[in-house]
């Protein structure tokens, strides 16, 4: 690009995100650390306002199965445009429906799709968050729901009671389990058994507290909370202890699902079949979709018990078909396990690399790597035992590695030299120190290596500067005075 040009684009660029500044909201998020103007975009590239190119591993949170702009979605969008139908219908039937529904109900887990009912809600998946909670409460009369630690599930008042950071708690919260920061200090099967005992615990003891409740939802992988996929047993167990109760098990599939973790839905790993699932996301092809499936037994609402104004989003509808069918037919969910297991073994290469990498951890095409402080110690009874890098004995319970400290400020500087380095990634977690990878399921070999090289490139430029800064502050701290 000429000079002139190249200093034109990027007046643009620099007054759009000025003016972003001035007139947006407070509450935007994404912007403020990619501070990016997309023009141009396709499959796993975006090209900015001042001419730079991006490898996007946020893919819209994970909206983006295809990658932006796949000629199959535009195809399909386009001969919805062509064909003259109307654009939103409410709830009326519709061939472009139709044949949404008949798609999805193809790719169901087995025991759900023979005796499924859908509901559209309104396009974010919140809403449809919201609505398997009134479907469950409806169905049993009950009130309560139970969630876990760490959950995020959209962010209307009811979905944000039972996410993880809650304010006002109307919702039992169940530990979840995970290796690097078990609840219990312990990790692997043993941590996930004693999750497990404890939820039999809570709703089996009549002075627990909390009253057999409507539904129990979760994350097949939490990725909010850090990218922490369930053990699969552990998933199993939660199946059979709500359905020993008649407990409705709802499966928040809004990020895991379509292909994801290397299975088409998330629970398909541990061949659960929930008695709900949420899907927004990746099923509307890139446009705003939302959907609650159910068994037909819960279907108990009168008409008009939930609705929303835009849920015959037509473009949507088509755009979902094409990129649900493009998924099962191309075997993309399995082509996320195998190119996922590879990225995390090259990333676990990283981890014994640098100390400042904590954890590598996820499933298929959703990973996440933890930066922690080495030098650290974490403090907490929540936080795992603090006696050193070897298995110690806890209460008679053999403790895994100990988790370091959380270092938010290093995660923070990696995605920024990411971004340096014309790579795209989030930042996720409890302490947002969790650098997050959601590439499209279509990335190539040759992408997927291109962002390995540039991550790795990052977090080593992020850890140098870190030892340099710790460097030059015991310098300037100089020796420990004696005090006699």
């Amino acid at each position: 690009m000429a000079e002139g040009t190249y200093g034109g684009a990027r007046a643009v660029h620099e007054g759009i995100l000025r003016r972003q500044s001035a007139r947006e909201s407070a509450a935007r998020t994404y912007a403020r650390a990619l501070p990016i103007v997309p023009v141009r975009a396709r499959g796993l590239t975006i090209e900015g306002a001042d001419g730079r190119r991006y490898l996007d591993c946020l893919s819209g949170a994970g909206t983006l199965a295809l990658g932006h702009n796949h000629p199959v979605v535009l195809e399909a969008i386009r001969r919805v445009l062509d064909s003259g139908a109307p654009l939103s219908v409410l709830d009326l039937a519709t061939p472009v429906k139709d044949a949404f529904i008949t798609e999805l109900f193809r790719t169901l887990p087995p025991g759900l799709a023979d005796r499924a009912r859908v509901q559209f809600c309104g396009p974010a998946g919140t809403d449809a968050v919201e609505a398997a909670f009134k479907l469950v409460r409806a169905a049993t009369g009950r009130t309560g729901m139970l969630a876990f630690t760490g959950a995020y599930h959209g962010m209307t008042s009811g979905a944000l009671a039972a996410s993880g950071g809650a304010g006002d708690v109307r919702v039992a919260r169940l530990p979840y389990p995970q290796d690097y920061r078990c609840p219990f200090g312990v990790g692997g099967p043993r941590g996930a058994e004693l999750a497990a005992r404890w939820t039999e615990s809570l709703l089996d003891d009549p002075k627990s507290g909390v009253p057999l409740p409507a539904g129990m939802i979760l994350e097949p992988v939490q990725g909010e909370g850090g990218v922490v996929p369930a053990p699969d047993d552990w998933l199993r167990r939660m199946r059979q202890i709500t359905a020993d109760r008649s407990v409705p098990l709802i499966a928040d599939e809004i990020q895991t699902g379509v292909g994801r973790t290397g299975a088409f839905w998330g629970v398909g790993h541990s061949g659960v079949t929930p008695d709900v699932m949420v899907l927004s996301k990746a099923i509307g092809g890139s446009l705003p979709l939302a959907v609650v499936v159910y068994r037909d037994d819960l279907d108990v609402w009168q008409p008009g018990a939930h609705a929303g104004t835009f849920r015959g989003n037509q473009l949507a509808m088509a755009a979902g078909t094409a990129t649900l069918a493009h998924v099962r037919e191309n075997g993309l969910a399995e082509r996320a396990a195998a190119l996922g297991s590879r990225m995390m073994s090259r990333l676990r290469e990283l981890q014994a690399e640098f100390p400042c990498v904590g954890d590598v951890r996820g499933r298929g095409l959703m990973i996440g790597v933890e930066l922690v402080d080495p030098e650290g110690q974490e403090a907490g009874p929540d936080e795992g035992p603090s006696s050193g890098d070897h298995p110690a004995a806890t209460n008679g319970l053999e403790a895994t590695r100990t988790p370091r400290p959380a270092a938010p400020e290093l995660a923070a500087a990696v995605q920024r030299e990411c971004l340096h380095r014309g790579l795209i990634v989030e930042l996720g977690g409890r302490h947002d120190s969790v650098v997050r990878l959601l590439p499209p399921l279509t990335i190539s070999d040759e992408q997927a290596a291109a962002v390995m090289d540039r991550l790795a490139d990052a977090v080593a430029a992020a850890a140098r500067h870190q030892e340099d800064s710790g460097r030059r502050q015991r310098q300037h701290d100089g020796p420990a005075q004696s005090t006699g």
